[in-house]
């Protein structure tokens, strides 16, 4: 049996050391954390977390990273000390108790891949892990595997906020100097896959590999693509196109020799998820293997319901990249062709496709613009909020934003990339007036550019945001293009624009210092 005393856990009951899917399935089901779907998905709840728990993450202060850590609302410190003591509670709870091991990798490229290995109390968690990260089959190598990062999850540990100094019951702690994760008072197995995405941007910059939170896939003569894209912008639905190989739908790193996945899964969310609109995915809700979180089920048919969001808009599907038929199992490609910047307008005053110069490239990836739609979320109003998640990822981003956008940077210009923005929000007015964006149209616009078709189209310049707009697509309603002509009240259009350039100016201000007067002058006019 492996040694798992050299990290303080004793005197458990079992280990069950690397299952199977199979044999994971038995355990949930067993131990009744889930119930067995109509042809073969297992359905589980999360409990209270139904998302992440981003006021409750913190990175550890030690002298190893202290220098080197973007702090402030993001990244916000937590004493040594208190992580030590926490962790020591931790061990001791796990005494007499059953605990599951995957051991396994993040990274698709064996050059930089990492190393991990996730503790979990719960069979599902431990099968989460098995799905998302890269699976390990040779025997040999995988007796051999020695973690440079371990996570320890353990939901029904909930934290002391008076004694531990977290910020409720749920904690993820993030300890460099350890290279440990420690995940409690949490259910929602999301927090495992994004705790390791904030070490890879930790650690793979200092390597020159550009990590990004992005989905990417390939066509046919070998050209990728990468889609950022913050949640509920597409980047998983869009990324999935059965003309194109799937590289990874969410987290990639950007080195020397080209893309690769950080993952060996995707984490799909599935609420109200079209058959005729996202058909893989949707089949990868009806398959063995696959986690369903709080999606809806008849507990006598054992049939799902994708649209019932009484639990939770965030449902989700996870499962192993595999089962999406035209998967790039490899996980690896070139240096991508185009970059594409997702963003949801709900204010209906984007543009559904511009085409970006490097230093509007550099703007519009510091910004990460989105909007949250209100009622969505607890606190939000009847209107949208703005939300500017820098890098497209600012909750998961470790170093400083401009570590990232100078490494995008120097890779658009090395390898002469075309930059591409894509509302998939709102048109003909904002949230409320106007109608979301077709899938049919934004699927359009990204394989006519995609495909080279857009490049000698004519453009005219968006008076507000400044950008290039194509004047015409073929399968897209010219009219479409243009937002302005899309609303019935086009003084009411301007008025929202200016609106939102001005939302633009105020969250750049944070840059000012820190970047070329050019990348200051790419964003919106207005």
């Amino acid at each position: 049996m492996k040694n798992i005393e050299a990290q303080g856990i004793k005197n458990v009951n079992n280990i069950f050391w690397n299952l199977c899917t199979p044999r994971l399935y038995e355990e949930v089901i067993k131990r009744r954390e889930g119930l067995l779907a109509h042809l073969g998905p297992i359905v589980v709840r999360t409990g209270h977390h139904t998302g992440r728990s981003p006021d409750d993450k913190f990175i550890v202060d030690e002298p190893s990273s202290r220098d080197k850590i973007w702090w402030g609302d993001v990244n916000r410190p937590f004493p040594q000390e208190k992580f030590d003591a926490l962790y020591s509670r931790m061990t001791a709870y796990l005494q007499g108790r059953d605990i599951f091991i995957q051991d396994c990798y993040a990274g698709a490229d064996p050059r930089y891949r990492i190393p991990i290995r996730v503790i979990t109390e719960q069979a599902w968690h431990n099968l989460f892990a098995r799905n998302m990260f890269i699976q390990i089959h040779d025997k040999k190598e995988l007796e051999e595997h020695q973690p440079e990062f371990t996570v320890v999850d353990l939901p029904r540990f909930h934290a002391v906020r008076e004694l531990d100094g977290t910020n409720s019951e749920a904690f993820i702690l993030v300890h460099f100097g350890k290279k440990m994760i420690l995940i409690g008072g949490t259910s929602y197995a999301g927090e495992i896959k994004k705790a390791v995405f904030t070490i890879l941007n930790y650690l793979l910059p200092r390597e020159n590999i550009l990590s990004m939170h992005c989905s990417a896939n390939i066509g046919s003569d070998g050209d990728v693509a990468i889609f950022f894209g913050l949640s509920g912008t597409g980047k998983t639905t869009l990324s999935a196109d059965p003309k194109r190989k799937l590289i990874g739908d969410d987290e990639h790193g950007w080195s020397e020799k080209g893309i690769f996945n950080f993952e060996g899964g995707c984490y799909a969310k599935v609420i109200r998820l079209s058959k005729e609109a996202e058909p893989e995915i949707y089949e990868c809700t009806r398959k063995f293997g696959t986690i369903l979180e709080n999606v809806a089920i008849d507990s006598a048919t054992r049939r799902i319901d994708l649209f019932d969001d009484s639990l939770t808009e965030n449902t989700r599907a996870a499962y192993p990249i595999t089962h999406i038929p035209n998967a790039l199992k490899k996980g690896v490609g070139d240096h991508p062709k185009n970059i594409i910047m997702l963003t949801c307008d709900a204010f209906g005053v984007m543009p559904p496709i511009a085409k970006l110069t490097p230093s509007q490239a550099m703007y519009y990836f510091l910004s990460g613009y989105t909007a949250k739609v209100g009622g969505t979320e607890t606190g939000l109003g009847n209107e949208p909020a703005a939300t500017f998640s820098t890098c497209f990822g600012a909750p998961f981003m470790a170093l400083h934003p401009t570590v990232y956008a100078r490494l995008l940077g120097e890779k658009i210009a090395r390898h002469n990339v075309k930059c591409w923005l894509v509302n998939t929000g709102w048109t003909g007015g904002p949230f409320g007036v106007g109608e979301r964006m077709k899938i049919s149209y934004t699927r359009t616009l990204i394989n006519e550019a995609l495909e080279g078709k857009l490049d000698d189209i004519p453009t005219k310049e968006d008076p507000i945001f400044g950008l290039d707009v194509p004047i015409k697509c073929e399968g897209v309603p010219e009219k479409i293009l243009t937002p302005r002509d899309t609303w019935k009240d086009p003084k009411a259009f301007d008025q929202k624009a200016k609106e939102l350039a001005k939302r633009f100016h105020e969250n750049f201000k944070q840059f000012e210092s820190m970047v070329d007067k050019e990348i200051m002058d790419a964003g919106p006019k207005g």
